[in-house]
């Protein structure tokens, strides 16, 4: 599906996804109308999803980064459907995912300090529907964290 060209182009947009079309196809070894058709290829083919800015919760005053392992009741047929959907109306909660396993649902939450955190806990956490067990993680420390491929 990709080929020598994709990947360079791929690559060099991972490490630097800022760079303008002109500075892309200068680093990638192609014409800018060749990397504007490959970069709308590769977008039209759903390889490329987004653009996004990465931004800094911390310098923004968020200091509490939870993950919340859940377990749902299963003898509840919508206990899946109606905890995401109530999970998704938290605001502080910016991540949702789905497991197979012991643990159903992993959030992840964010807040200014423990105290804000203790609030959304127990009024907006704990409220969430068909909940059997939940295990907080307290966010520490980011050894690794890698959104790029290897291409």
């Amino acid at each position: 599906m990709l080929d020598d060209t994709d990947r360079r182009l791929l690559r060099h947009l991972q490490a630097e996804p800022d760079l303008s079309m002109a500075e892309l196809a200068e680093r990638a070894g192609v014409t800018a109308a060749t990397c504007w058709r490959r970069i709308e290829k590769l977008t039209e083919a759903g390889v490329i999803e987004a653009q996004q800015a990465v931004i800094d919760w911390r310098a923004l005053g968020y200091t509490v980064d939870v993950s919340l392992r859940v377990t749902l009741d299963k003898t509840e047929p919508r206990a899946f459907d109606d905890f995401i959907d109530a999970a998704r109306e938290v605001p502080e909660v910016y991540e949702i995912q789905t497991f197979l396993g012991r643990v159903d649902v992993r959030l992840s939450v964010l807040a200014r300090d423990i105290g804000h955190y203790q609030q959304v806990y127990r009024s907006r956490i704990l409220t969430l529907p068909h909940i059997a067990d939940i295990e907080a993680l307290m966010h520490v420390a980011t050894i690794k964290s890698a959104e790029t491929l290897p291409l």
